[in-house]
């Protein structure tokens, strides 16, 4: 029989376990941000467009339908377009993004940003269907350094990029693969998540969903 502060210990044990398992709970709950609700043709609401031209498009292949957030600016080729979405700041994560490629000369595909100080400053993890690629960035001060890359093609069609941080350690998946891992402090607060694509990549992406704090 339990008694005096034994159980007092085993009900403070209890509440400890509930509080934490409720923060657990509320940490793995997402934002999801599918652009549904906003207008084709117009920039969505609670994003900036720092550098390129990024405005929400109807499509019929749409993960969610109706509607996609669609970069088409078609910019030279050492230019990194960037939307961040704004009112909400994570740093370690995880994050999904579905992503389609549409077209692209000089460059193709993209991908998610995570701890993103400004348009110059971030992670981001693209893939790129023109070089077969995935690979894994730092952003500083405009200038970007390879973390990870490997080597892999995918057919055309809408694909889906996770990435988990914690701490330094970062892991990128393409379609439920695991293919990329790297450890970095440069980026060590909290920091907004976003979109990117380089130079002329026109990429439809939707379904942009956050967990974490």
């Amino acid at each position: 029989m339990l008694r005096g502060h034994a159980v007092s210990a085993a009900a403070a044990a209890v509440v400890a376990a509930v509080v934490a398992a409720a923060f657990a709970g509320e940490a793995a709950k997402p934002t999801v941000l599918d652009f549904d609700a906003d207008k084709a043709g117009e920039a969505p609401r609670g994003w900036e467009a720092a550098v390129g031209t990024w405005k929400v498009a109807a499509d019929d292949t749409a993960p969610s339908r109706p509607n996609v957030l669609a970069q088409t600016a078609a910019g030279p080729n050492p230019q990194f377009n960037v939307a961040l979405a704004t009112g909400m700041s994570f740093k370690d994560l995880e994050l999904t993004v579905k992503l389609k490629a549409v077209g692209g000369e000089k460059d193709q595909g993209g991908g998610p940003v995570w701890r993103a100080k400004d348009a110059r400053n971030y992670y981001v993890c693209r893939w790129n269907p023109l070089e077969n690629n995935f690979r894994l960035y730092k952003v500083l001060d405009g200038k970007r350094m390879q973390l990870a890359t490997a080597d892999c093609k995918a057919e055309a069609g809408w694909h889906a990029i996770r990435v988990t941080m914690k701490g330094e350690t970062i892991e990128c998946h393409l379609d439920g693969k695991k293919y990329l891992e790297a450890k970095d402090d440069a980026l060590k607060d909290a920091g907004k998540a976003g979109l990117w694509t380089k130079a002329d990549a026109a990429t439809n992406f939707d379904d942009l969903a956050v967990a974490g704090k």
